[in-house]
């Protein structure tokens, strides 16, 4: 698959189910910079796979269904903290009973975040088996850190552990010198996850955090992989 749409995640989820191996594409610019390569004009769905089976198998990830239930989650975490960011910028820019109604809409909104935030780091408990450790492992426990908890998981949603850490890091916009391809929603749960911990927007700190929870999560990876 080029894209699975977050709306469509019970449909994958029950495709998965029933024994079927899903990939999807880890960067959309590939597809378009393929079809172009190819020399194909017309966007459709037959030339769509004929793209996706042209493409280097290493830029798709599989996909499981605790993968999917927590993107779906985090998506809406996400699309909480956006409204919040508006409703904050609104807020400034007025006096009086209008910034007040926006208060009051802003404190609802606050509840959501923390009962969605709340959601995530259950089902990261649950679904994510190198979760726990990671929590331990950067001193994430407790109930004050809730939203520091739930930017880790969305934080280990991006990380692929069979990755390098090189890579891992360019995905997550941390390297150096010429730019590069990466994810600007990864970057912005990495530095939650910074400043939960105490830290500024400094790249030399989120950078070590990332490397933390990279080590956690491909060191589970090997332990899983020994035979009992």
């Amino acid at each position: 698959m080029d894209v699975i749409p977050v709306e469509l995640t019970d449909d994958f989820i029950e495709v998965l189910r029933r024994g079927v191996r899903v990939f999807y594409l880890r960067r959309l610019t590939l597809f378009k910079q393929m079809y172009e390569r190819l020399g194909i004009k017309t966007k459709n769905a037959k030339n769509d796979v004929r793209v996706l089976m042209a493409l280097d198998p290493k830029w798709f990830r599989q996909v499981d269904e605790d993968f999917l239930v927590m993107r779906r989650l985090i998506a809406v975490h996400r699309s909480l903290l956006r409204s919040r960011q508006s409703l904050m910028k609104r807020m400034r820019a007025l006096n009086g009973s209008e910034r007040n109604i926006l208060k009051t809409a802003l404190n609802s909104l606050e509840e959501q975040i923390t009962a969605m935030a709340s959601l995530i780091v259950n089902e990261a408990g649950k679904r994510m088996p190198a979760y726990e450790k990671a929590v331990e492992n950067l001193n994430l426990k407790g109930e004050n850190h809730l939203h520091g908890q739930a930017a880790l998981a969305e934080v280990m949603v991006y990380i692929d552990p069979h990755k390098n850490f090189i890579k891992t890091a360019n995905f997550f916009g941390l390297f150096r010198g010429k730019p590069k391809i990466y994810n600007g929603n990864a970057r912005q749960a990495l530095q939650r996850l910074s400043m939960s911990l105490g830290n500024t927007k400094e790249a030399k700190q989120e950078k070590r955090i990332l490397y933390t929870v990279w080590k956690t999560m491909r060191t589970h990876e090997r332990l899983e992989a020994i035979p009992a």
